[in-house]
């Protein structure tokens, strides 16, 4: 079985999505976001990486995809959205995950059959292909989304990266949960 985390950064919500591959089947884990509210910038930051790490101690994802960075006309929502990207990536792929990324296009060709889809097509592709009995709010959709698109075809390609084995991010959980303090 592989498990995938599919992550769609944003400043203000992170969705996410953990997916599970087994023998030609899709099923879906869990999927939401991540609030990361609308004040301080660190404080929004500490929030994602603290939301991602949860997920990945939780799932143990073998493979996390993201969303690659549109250019926006405002550089200052684009410097956001990098440093949110960023902040996820990090804490995502801190137990050793492969990484992958997806443009929007190839996302949308993937689910939808056509690279400029509406969210609504999104969340509702999203729905029929994992066979979920609610529709996921649009964050989570997406980032359901992008677990997909490597789930049917992205694991050919090569990965981005990848982070620190596993047994370094065990290693850090346990030291700091004998210190008491909370894991990352």
């Amino acid at each position: 079985m592989a498990v995938i985390l599919g992550l769609d950064p944003g400043s203000r919500l992170t969705g996410f999505g953990v997916i599970a591959t087994e023998r030609g089947k899709t099923r879906c884990l869990e999927c939401g976001h991540i609030r990361a509210g609308t004040d301080q910038m660190v404080l929004r930051l500490q929030r994602i990486h603290a939301g991602v790490a949860e997920l990945v101690l939780e799932f143990s994802p073998d493979v996390v995809a993201v969303e690659r960075v549109f250019v926006a006309r405002n550089p200052d929502s684009a410097l956001k959205l990098g440093q949110a990207r960023g902040v996820a990536i990090v804490a995502a792929t801190g137990a050793g995950a492969e990484l992958f990324e997806y443009t929007p296009t190839a996302i949308k060709q993937a689910i939808v059959g056509r690279g400029h889809a509406a969210k609504a097509q999104i969340q509702h592709m999203v729905s029929a292909l994992l066979e979920l009995h609610e529709v996921p709010a649009p964050d989570a959709a997406d980032a359901l989304a992008v677990a997909l698109c490597h789930a049917h075809g992205g694991a050919t390609q090569a990965p981005v990266g990848r982070a620190g084995a596993r047994e370094a991010w065990a290693a850090l959980v346990s030291a700091r949960e004998a210190k008491g303090g909370k894991s990352p």
